[in-house]
């Protein structure tokens, strides 16, 4: 399965902190944004990951991250010229993706819960149909939202309505099987001239091979598109550093426990933080 990330936008919301660089690269805690849905995606097990950035922003991201192979994996870059909407990065990631699965999650989205590695795995195991992931809101408005019936099945999903028929938004991670791409094709601009997610997810709900993973109490799911929720996503990170003793979303321990670097990769690695307490902790993990 290949992995997307889309962190094009302006970021505009939150400007002019995100003036000078893009949000996705802003730091969340300790660590920049975008490690967080890298992290995602290597816990799925994807470990060929395209950048989707903007042209002002792609050699920032080709600083911090280079091509992945320090952390045992591939990081490929494209640009999307013109925010077109989620749904397009299929369209520009269409030779990546080749005859491949493929799971795309926004670069502003954080996931934090219990077995949400394992939930990950099974789902990216999955090589038919589509598997989204549905979280209890209380502001559904704002979000795609979907409708379940009396057995918990999917049965409409509905882009930002003024009268959401639940309070379960689906959130920016997304796993598809390979006719995604045929199917973005065929997608017609909304309104605000995008081709909406919504408009995609609608087309496997028609053919009865959507998936809905319910994101349940234990879980976080934190979007960072303004200043209060970027401050309440790093207050969040902190709190839970601090208390478990455990980083989140440190893509050198995640790739090193998923087996893609061995302890003296990841002690070399350590040397480059030794300044600070990153580093010390990705040394306290070798020593483990």
């Amino acid at each position: 399965m290949k992995g997307i990330i889309l962190a094009a936008g302006a970021g505009s919301r939150l400007y002019p902190a995100s003036l000078p660089i893009s949000k996705i690269l802003l730091p969340v805690y300790d660590k920049p944004m975008i490690y967080y849905p890298i992290t995602t995606l290597l816990l799925a097990g994807i470990k060929d990951i395209l950048i989707i950035t903007n042209p002002l922003d792609i050699d920032n991201f080709k600083k911090v991250l280079g091509d992945g192979s320090q952390i045992g994996v591939k990081f490929s870059y494209a640009i999307q010229e013109i925010p077109k909407g989620i749904a397009d990065s299929f369209l520009i990631a269409e030779d990546f993706i080749g005859n491949s699965p493929v799971a795309l999650v926004l670069g502003d989205n954080i996931f934090h819960g219990f077995g949400f590695s394992s939930m990950l795995k099974e789902v990216g195991k999955r090589d038919f149909g589509a598997t989204v992931f549905g979280y209890q809101v209380q502001d559904p408005e704002r979000f795609g939202v979907v409708e379940f019936d009396k057995n918990n099945k999917a049965i409409s999903i509905e882009e930002k309505p003024k009268n959401p028929k639940s309070n379960y938004a689906v959130t920016g991670l997304y796993f598809y099987d390979n006719n995604v791409i045929e199917y973005a094709k065929t997608l017609k601009p909304s309104q605000r001239g995008e081709l909406e997610i919504t408009d995609l997810n609608k087309i496997y709900l028609e053919k009865n091979q959507l998936k809905v993973e319910i994101l349940g109490r234990g879980f976080a799911w934190l979007d960072t598109g303004t200043f209060e929720s970027l401050l309440q996503a790093a207050n969040f990170v902190q709190s839970m550093e601090i208390n478990t003793g455990m980083k989140i979303a440190s893509i050198e321990e995640v790739a090193y426990r998923m087996g893609y670097i061995s302890k003296e990769q990841l002690l070399e690695i350590s040397k480059k933080y030794k300044q600070n307490g990153y580093g010390k902790y990705l040394e306290k993990i070798v020593k483990l």
